[in-house]
């Protein structure tokens, strides 16, 4: 009997001690929220368009070229025609080359806006950590983020939590929502 109730007890144990709380939140909702998010993105509107604007004007030049080469393509002779398609190959190849430096995988676009956004996301994760801590949480996973949430429990749900944590006020969304929310008499 004795035996049974230890087992009993270390069985019980075990299982508490291998319980895991996990909550989520929605980082898409929180940085709508944050200022400097949305002048980060502002920042970053900036760097694309001024990069499309240089493209753009690359490629202006280069049909410039080739229309130029179209008109004057009679009266060129052999190799005038090959130093001019030459010409027009280099720099159909230099813009192409600086469009996928700049749009391509890991370009200055995609380096520019992980140095933009560093910060930001830096201070989401400390507030995540600070409110992992506080409720004693393993898992704080992303309902924004790639891994899909088929069905996620409001209980769980720790957004408001890192909000207050990163110094974000609701109390004006909230309000707004009641008001949308009630029905006109």
């Amino acid at each position: 009997m004795k035996k049974t109730i230890i087992l009993l007890f270390l069985a019980l144990f075990s299982v508490q001690s291998f319980a895991q709380k996990f909550g989520y939140i929605d980082s898409e909702f929180i940085t709508s929220k944050m200022p400097e998010y949305k002048k980060a993105q502002e920042d970053m509107e900036k760097y694309s368009e001024k990069w499309v604007q240089d493209i753009q004007t690359r490629y202006t030049e280069l049909e410039k070229m080739r229309q130029q080469y179209q008109q004057e393509e009679i009266l060129l002779t052999a190799e005038m025609k090959r130093e001019r398609l030459k010409a027009l190959e280099d720099k159909e190849k230099e813009v192409k080359e600086l469009n996928n430096k700049v749009f391509g995988m890991n370009g200055l676009l995609f380096a520019k806006k992980k140095e933009i956004m560093k910060p930001i996301m830096d201070d989401i994760f400390k507030a995540c950590s600070k409110v992992a801590r506080q409720k004693q949480l393993m898992f704080i996973f992303d309902k924004a983020a790639d891994i899909s949430m088929i069905y996620t429990d409001p209980r769980h749900d720790y957004t408001d939590y890192v909000m207050e944590s990163l110094g974000i006020s609701l109390k004006e969304d909230k309000t707004q929502n009641n008001q949308v929310t009630k029905p006109k008499n």
